[in-house]
């Protein structure tokens, strides 16, 4: 199916870009656990997909819990370290950007959030007619997807893309979810649109490691899911 030619590819400031397509369904904490040990130790910029052992809603770290505690007989809930509003997962492509900080990525968050999403366009098959958002909209609810943000993006004018970031001093984390029926190769033509230069990796048992003790200390308490 024909996608968008791509001018440039929005990560040419880095040489390589290392994707791990995580077909094992985890846990909500996990996953946010994995994303914080990537953010950890990743030596060069990263992509990584995921999936999820059981419906999910995600909530920004300065969100409130009484705003999704409604949801947690029906999901699995999880505080993201991110910010941004509520997203459902479990029929969504959920992602992930690392930017290490010795990846010297000059661009500010804005700019990469921007330049990501033009990846995201660009692999979207051109009959769904997409478009970044040019300013953001008025907020009407606490729902990711019910508010856009300069330069999500757009499908006939709904909002199908929207994603957080968190810098740290170990560099940048992006997460995104993208709520649309893609095409079975939309992961591998995204990837191609941020990077030209791939290096497909699979998780090491000590990156599992980590990330399940930060599971386990951080994501799966109710400290830290119920702490706002």
């Amino acid at each position: 199916m024909p996608v968008r030619k791509v001018p440039m590819h929005v990560m040419d400031v880095i040489d390589e870009l290392e994707v791990f397509d995580d077909v094992e369904p985890r846990s909500a904490a996990m996953n946010m656990a994995i994303d914080e040990a990537l953010l950890q130790t990743a030596s060069r910029p990263t992509l990584r997909f995921y999936r999820w052992a059981r419906p999910a809603l995600s909530f920004g770290y300065f969100g409130s819990f009484s705003d999704v505690a409604d949801e947690e007989s029906d999901r699995e809930l999880v505080r993201r370290w991110t910010g941004g509003g509520i997203v459902l997962h479990g029929q969504d492509v959920t992602y992930s950007v690392i930017l290490p900080h010795a990846a010297s990525c000059p661009a500010p968050p804005r700019v990469i959030y921007s330049q990501i999403h033009g990846a995201i366009r660009a692999a979207l098959p051109r009959h769904m007619d997409a478009a970044l958002a040019t300013h953001a909209a008025p907020k009407i609810s606490e729902a990711c997807f019910g508010n856009a943000v300069e330069a999500d993006v757009l499908v006939d004018g709904r909002k199908i893309a929207g994603a957080a970031q968190r810098r740290t001093r170990a560099g940048l984390l992006h997460q995104g979810s993208i709520q649309h029926a893609l095409p079975p190769d939309f992961r591998d033509t995204f990837a191609a649109a941020l990077c030209a230069s791939l290096r497909h990796a699979s998780f090491h048992d000590e990156l599992l490691q980590k990330a399940q003790g930060i599971a386990e200390r951080k994501y799966a308490t109710a400290e830290w899911l119920r702490r706002r």
